[in-house]
């Protein structure tokens, strides 16, 4: 589909976008891992994804695939990934990046959903509570803009706490990222989230792009053009992504 748009006096071409817009920037010896459903870059000091990044759309959400449950270490992680026996006993959930749920579209999308390069120690109450909630609004939102751009994953620091043999480390938080790259209404959105149970609404951990860059120091949605990145990742509008619950 062919889009043009006028902002700020310039006209933009919506469907010449080079390569997949859901990649942040990379640095040249920084590899990115494909697999069917999402791309990710993998940190072996904290032994996660620096990032998991997606394009979510509706139509893979009218998907059937059955949940697989197959945790497992991903082979095309060459320093080895995290195992299953380093979350053993550890009190936290193995909490998925690009949840299984938005994966149901292909069998094979479901089963590498549970690659443990796409896992991260969270808290339970986190996990199964507002996290969660964010993950269906996130699907919500695909629905009602046809598809969605995402990026997920936690905010790594040293002198994190770690867990297991392989030393993965626990994120203090959460981010997540949301680009609404459809007309008439581009848009943007952040969400840092403290890795613990809320009673908060997610309302409350909405932030600017701008800001989870920072935190984070990763460039989001580099390959929109320059003037229109910046006006979608500075601001949020409540209104557009329809916060309250």
């Amino acid at each position: 589909m062919y889009y043009l748009l006028l902002l700020s006096g310039f006209l933009f071409s919506l469907d010449v976008l080079p390569g997949q817009v859901e990649l942040p920037e990379t640095l040249p010896n920084q590899a990115i891992i494909s697999h069917e459903g999402y791309y990710l870059s993998y940190n072996e000091l904290y032994e996660q994804a620096n990032w998991v990044a997606y394009e979510l759309t509706a139509l893979e959400l009218t998907g059937e695939a059955v949940r697989s449950n197959d945790f497992r270490s991903d082979s095309l992680i060459s320093t080895v990934s995290a195992s299953i026996y380093d979350y053993k006993n550890s009190g936290f959930d193995r909490g998925h990046l690009a949840p299984a749920a938005d994966m149901k579209w292909s069998t094979k999308a479901m089963s590498e959903s549970f690659y443990m390069s796409n896992i991260s120690p969270q808290n339970p109450g986190f996990n199964r509570g507002i996290w969660r909630i964010l993950e269906s609004r996130v699907r919500n939102w695909a629905i009602a803009n046809e598809s969605v751009y995402v990026v997920v994953g936690g905010v790594l620091k040293k002198g994190l706490e770690t867990i297991g043999d392989n030393e993965v480390a626990v994120p203090r938080y959460f981010f997540k990222v949301i680009l609404d790259f459809k007309p008439p209404d581009l848009k943007g959105i952040g969400f840092v989230m403290p890795n613990m149970t809320s009673q908060e609404s997610i309302e409350h951990y909405a932030v600017t792009i701008d800001s989870v860059e920072v935190l984070t120091g990763l460039d989001f949605f580099h390959s929109v053009p320059d003037s229109l990145e910046e006006s979608i990742e500075s601001t949020i509008n409540p209104i557009l992504w329809d916060l309250k619950e």
